[in-house]
């Protein structure tokens, strides 16, 4: 009997010792591609009032400009590939927010300094107006880039975003993002299944915020500042003062940016076009040509192509 025992532990410790060397060479490969996979963009870097910033200005040199705002986990990656997904010619610019990959962080990192830093960078390259759009936590930066700067920006297009409150909450988070001890690849890996049902994301996103720990810092700097700043300083959001037209675009199915707090927001924008989805959940799957068309007729009204 103690020897049959002594052989079912040693098999589900075998089991087990399998299961654990299977998952850290599929995390491997993973974090691996990852990191190759930011090193092919055509990343550059300026050394701004508000420290280094690195950033992708690609695409038609004389289209209309784009400047994107990448979300959470995001980068000069995430922005620049929103973009490319629904490029009509634009020319994109898509900097890493502060604490992302090859981005700098002074001072408080607010959203009001990334706006201010963004007008640095369009200034290094010669832009004087943009489309800016904010997808997820960078809607926020978006927000605040249109509200700092209207003469710089054309418009404003909001994808699955985070959106101004229709007034002021009572409370007010003091944090709003994953907790600090799960802001790291092994972590976010192991959970990765369960992307689909807590966030509405495929798993395979996972794949999309390697490396993490080159993302960490703004992770962390969204989620304490960035994301709770509509609500802390909602008075300094005078969202209906916006002369800029603005495009939404939001899922109901959204498990991140809630489609009730969108549809709650829109008489706040004195000019706006609002775009819903039935499904499609945080990243709008299955509805990139809806989603082009859209961003499309809204850049350059009257010449939709395809």
């Amino acid at each position: 009997m103690v020897a049959r025992r002594q052989h079912t532990a040693a098999a589900w410790f075998a089991l087990i010792a399998f299961a654990l060397m299977g998952f850290f060479l599929q995390f491997r490969r993973a974090a691996d591609a990852g990191r190759r996979r930011l090193s092919q963009y055509p990343a550059r870097s300026v050394d701004l009032s508000f420290g280094r910033t690195t950033f992708v200005d690609a695409g038609d040199p004389g289209g209309e400009p784009v400047l994107a705002m990448h979300g959470m986990f995001g980068g000069i990656d995430q922005g620049y590939d929103i973009v490319r997904n629904h490029d009509y010619g634009y020319r994109i610019v898509a900097p890493s927010r502060f604490g992302y990959p090859g981005s700098d962080v002074r001072g408080d990192g607010t959203p009001a300094d990334q706006a201010a830093a963004n007008v640095e960078l369009l200034d290094h390259l010669g832009i004087d107006t943009v489309f800016v759009l904010g997808a997820s936590a960078g809607g926020t930066a978006a927000i605040r880039f249109a509200l700092d700067h209207p003469e710089r920006t054309k418009g404003l297009i909001l994808v699955s975003s985070a959106m101004p409150y229709p007034e002021k909450p009572r409370d007010v988070p003091e944090y709003a993002g994953p907790p600090e001890f799960l802001c790291n690849a092994p972590a976010l890996y192991l959970l990765s299944p369960f992307f689909p049902v807590a966030m509405s994301m495929p798993r395979s996103t996972i794949h999309t915020m390697f490396p993490v720990a080159e993302r960490r810092r703004g992770v962390l700097l969204d989620a304490s500042v960035g994301n709770p700043d509509m609500a802390r300083n909602f008075e300094e959001y005078p969202i209906e003062t916006l002369q800029v037209p603005v495009l939404v675009l939001q899922a109901k199915d959204d498990a991140l940016a809630k489609y009730e707090r969108a549809v709650e927001a829109l008489p706040r924008f004195s000019q706006v076009d609002f775009v819903p989805f039935e499904s499609g959940g945080h990243l709008l799957v299955g509805h990139s040509a809806e989603v082009t068309r859209a961003i499309a007729d809204f850049i350059r009204p009257g010449d939709r192509r395809g």
